[in-house]
């Protein structure tokens, strides 16, 4: 039976690797992959020798909770335009000093927002900063190392440094004294560089940009601050209560929520 199980694990983990070729969402593939190993599991052992299955299931829900609760956040941020905001800050059209002022915000950012979210806003920006196709390739690829090294340093900056982080692996402290300095030397280099190659390109015109109400505008603002801090804030909740970093973010996510609503009190139901 053992031999099945580590035989299902490896046919669900080459469907997770060829998603594409085989046209099969991944989640999908690892949810079954999942499912079926435990499924041998229990005939081996039996339903009375199942309490690993709770054991397991608490400590992946913790990283889920945490994960939904960090994407809507950022999602809430998002809703409001809060990022709009983040654009305005890349004033320049000298492409070498948009280069490093996109890769130092890209780097901080991912230290709280996480690094896919982090590229993706960031990727969203430049469409709207730099209409030049060939020139914009450069961005993103700085974009995508920025975030990675961002995220690197930060215990809410990535996937792999939360679920560390959950477990008990790496403080929050800990993983900034360590790897900061290598993190930064890592989106150094390849800014030098870059900002080498693209010092005589051109940028092209920017889009225009969404006009907002004064409104739209305060209440964007007001998410931007509010969904930072209170990512900011779960590892100051873990380190005074204690208490695992799930349930920091879902105070932080209840409080933005009650903060959302506030906003739209006015609104009927539909519009909020």
């Amino acid at each position: 039976m053992e031999i099945i199980s580590v035989i299902i694990f490896i046919v669900g983990y080459l469907a997770i690797a060829f998603e594409h070729p085989i046209k099969i969402n991944k989640t999908a593939s690892a949810l079954v992959t999942g499912v079926l190993v435990w499924v041998v599991y229990a005939l081996v052992r039996g339903p009375h020798d199942l309490e690993s299955l709770s054991h397991h299931l608490g400590s992946t829900s913790e990283i889920l909770f945490f994960l939904l609760g960090a994407m809507t956040l950022v999602e809430l941020v998002d809703a409001h335009q809060g990022f709009h905001f983040v654009s305005r800050l890349i004033k320049t059209k000298n492409p070498a000093s948009m280069m490093w002022i996109v890769g130092l915000l890209t780097f901080f950012l991912s230290a709280v927002l996480d690094n896919l979210t982090t590229a993706i806003v960031m990727v969203t920006l430049l469409r709207k900063l730099v209409s030049d196709t060939a020139t914009r390739k450069y961005f993103v690829g700085v974009v995508v190392i920025s975030a990675n090294a961002g995220g690197a340093w930060s215990a809410i900056g990535d996937v792999t440094t939360t679920m560390l982080w959950i477990g008990g692996q790496i403080s929050a402290t800990g993983i900034i004294q360590s790897l900061l300095l290598p993190s930064l030397v890592a989106l150094l280099v390849p800014l030098i560089i870059a900002s080498y190659v693209l010092k005589n390109q051109a940028i092209g015109q920017a889009a225009a940009s969404v006009a907002l109400s004064s409104t739209e505008e305060r209440d964007g603002k007001i998410m931007l601050f509010a969904g930072a801090g209170s990512l900011i804030g779960v590892p100051i909740f873990k380190t005074l209560t204690h208490l695992p970093p799930y349930m920091g973010i879902l105070l932080a996510l209840g409080l933005v929520w009650i903060l959302s609503e506030l906003l739209h009190s006015e609104k009927d139901e539909e519009a909020k």
